[in-house]
């Protein structure tokens, strides 16, 4: 597959880009409540206790406001007068008045500590469940998405878009509930003191809110952007990472930069103008409040002036205009101008939260994008087991025999029988293209017997490797059958197929643990003495108990502490623990040098042993002893036989042998 199909992982097109559209979300207010599902999922009594601590939290703010007047009014005047004309003056009243404030304002800072520790068990709860859910549908998904996605893209589904949902759920989500109870509950108490000032108060919030929907609709876009222009750079990055020896390689140093600069620069360019409209959105809408509170103080002024005995001429007409409105008591207005403060807060603190939910969007956009994505659908009914034979009759088990049988359900009979795993590979007049409009495979025809070595040679691109991951079922074909054990593959479970093949591919992986949980990898079961057997068989039992602790040395970085071909060997032992009865060697010998080739080579003699093997080689020296050898160009076998026929034919592969100019076509 990787060399017939080159995807590149970096060049995305600069998405984000100048002079690119902008991207887009659709449907936020689905997304949004698909969101908010996401979190009720699992956390449902905990947002109704976090709903609980917000409305006690809110409603001890108000009854602490509402008493401002009170206290003026009821305590404060009238003990004042007392003072001043000398009469006894009693503060119990007033004690316990604001001991009784005091009890409600702790309820509420006990209700907002609740609310928080909730809020952060929820947050990273939900984040954890949605990084589970990422990684299993991701591990769902067919070979066919890894090729055509950036690695680095989907990483950063993980960690930067991921990361924008903990902002939006721990801090912008009960910040917009919370805004919403104190909007309601506080114009409520702002109408019962004062309706003129009310409709001062509201009118400048519609201003509030107006420039905050300009500038909220100018930084939301680029937010957007800044989500996909993130994952092209983080997509770049990898690329460049896992190549960065063939850039020094080619002295492409300046060009990768320059590349690297552009993607850059759309990130940074959609990233400023976001974070340059959010931030002067709170300054903007902070004056504003102000000046509603200034507007305020003077109406409200006006109003407490009408009850005032010390009345001057000067202002008596506005007065008396502004009087027909009603009245106003000093407590009223102490407690109204903080009523104000407290509308335009929350107002503020919803048109900023607007910038973070935008954002968290564009990262769930993503995040939902790759758990929507098609997983790999498996229709097989046909399933491996383990099997044993008595009487002449194949039997299923629950015991490790070492031998395995196809178990087929025939549903319309209602019967179930049982093939013995051999190895027998079929392909009729296959044709497969990664693309219905483009074929990569035309007309394949070939037939692997048990434990027979079938070699696929050609050009790059020729189509080889590409064979091999139909077997896999890596992809479904076109047209065309392929069978195994004389099942068509359709019908076989896609794990158990699998669990019958074993791969050594040219690019080797290994994983984070020991050499021995490497090897194991194989077969998660297998025993230390099954380990050490199977590296034995690659030769790699030599080089591995040189290494400082053994079996139990730790690799990591994919086995950076490893050479290529020690890292192969590992490979092929992997491929040997498993034990299955047809191996697919994709350029498996590639990376080990001469010497250790024919250290090697025994080994794999031994491996192949009894078992359908298909070898890809590029070094012909290694398959002269197939039984088979397939010549491929352009997708079509256009040789076949043994070693010795091939080269009297002197055909394409007596070229690619002997280097010699082909006599027949």
């Amino acid at each position: 597959m990787a060399e017939e199909k080159v995807v590149k992982v970096g060049g995305h097109g600069g998405r984000g880009m100048r002079g690119m559209p902008r991207p887009k979300i659709d449907n936020p207010g689905k997304l949004f409540v698909r969101l908010i599902k996401a979190v009720m999922e699992n956390y449902t009594v905990h947002l109704i206790v976090v709903v609980a601590c917000i409305l006690i939290s809110v409603f001890a703010n108000i009854q602490g406001t509402l008493f401002t007047r009170t206290l003026i009014d009821a305590y404060i005047e009238p003990l004042s007068k007392a003072a001043r004309a000398g009469e006894a003056v009693d503060y119990g009243p007033l004690a316990i008045a604001m001991l009784r404030v005091a009890c409600f304002y702790a309820i509420g800072i006990a209700a907002a500590f609740i609310q928080a520790w909730t809020m952060v068990y929820v947050t990273q709860g939900t984040l954890k469940n949605l990084r589970i859910r990422l990684f299993e549908h991701m591990e769902s998904l067919p070979i066919k998405y890894f090729d055509t996605n950036a690695h680095g893209d989907i990483m950063s589904v993980y960690t930067n878009d991921i990361d924008t949902l903990r902002q939006m759920i721990s801090q912008s989500l009960p910040q917009l509930l919370n805004s919403a109870i104190t909007i309601v509950s506080v114009l409520g108490s702002m109408i019962i003191l004062n309706i003129p000032l009310t409709f001062v108060t509201l009118f400048m919030v519609a201003v509030m809110l107006f420039v905050s929907g300009k500038v909220t609709k100018m930084s939301g876009k680029n937010f957007i952007a800044q989500q996909k222009n993130l994952g092209t750079l983080n997509g770049f990055i990898e690329e460049m990472m896992n190549g960065e020896k063939v850039v020094k390689v080619f002295c492409h140093e300046k060009q990768a930069v320059e590349e690297f600069d552009r993607y850059n620069e759309a990130l940074y360019e959609s990233a400023y103008k976001a974070n340059a409209f959010s931030s002067i959105l709170m300054p903007i809408n902070a004056q504003l409040g102000n000046v509603s509170y200034v507007m305020c103080t003077i109406v409200g002024g006006a109003l407490a002036l009408t009850t005032s005995e010390t009345t001057g001429t000067g202002v008596a007409f506005l007065l008396a205009l502004i009087g027909l409105f009603g009245s106003l008591s000093v407590g009223s207005l102490a407690s109204f101008l903080t009523f104000n403060k407290n509308f335009s807060m929350p107002v503020n603190q919803v048109s900023m939260q607007l910038n973070s939910i935008i954002m968290a969007l564009a990262g769930a956009d993503r995040v939902f994008r790759l758990l929507d994505q098609e997983p790999e659908t498996d229709e097989g009914y046909v399933t491996l087991v383990n099997a044993k034979m008595e009487n002449g009759e194949i039997t299923e088990t629950d015991e490790h025999t070492g031998k395995w049988a196809w178990k087929h359900y025939h549903k319309a009979e209602g019967t179930t029988d049982y093939k013995p795993l051999m190895g027998d590979v079929t392909f009729n007049d296959v044709d497969f293209g990664y693309n219905d409009d483009k074929m990569v495979l035309h007309n394949i025809v070939l037939h692997a017997r048990p434990g027979q070595k079938i070699a696929l040679v050609g050009t790059t691109g020729a189509g080889k490797t590409t064979i091999t991951n139909l077997i896999n079922r890596f992809y479904d074909i076109q047209d065309g059958k392929i069978r195994y054990d004389n099942i068509n593959v359709n019908k076989i479970c896609k794990k158990d197929l699998r669990r019958s093949l074993g791969i050594v591919l040219q690019e080797t992986h290994l994983f984070t643990g020991t050499v021995a949980d490497n090897i194991r990898y194989g077969k998660l079961d297998a025993t230390d003495e099954e380990v050490i057997a199977a590296a034995k068989l690659a030769n790699a039992d030599g080089f591995i108990r040189r290494l400082p602790n053994g079996y139990d040395t730790q690799l990591t970085g994919d086995g950076a502490n490893l050479s290529q071909g020690q890292r192969q060997l590992l490979a092929i032992a992997r491929a040997a623990i498993a034990d299955p009865p047809v191996l697919i060697l994709d350029e498996a010998t590639s990376s080990i040098d001469t010497r250790t080739e024919k250290l090697v080579q025994d080994g794999m003699d031994k491996l192949m042993s009894g078992r359908t093997t298909f070898v890809i080689a590029h070094r012909l020296s290694t398959i002269r002893n197939s039984d088979c050898i397939l010549v491929m160009e352009q997708g079509r076998i256009i040789e076949r036989g043994s070693h010795e026929e091939l080269l009297d034919k002197k055909g394409k592969y007596y070229q690619l042998y002997t280097g010699k100019k082909a006599e027949t076509a």
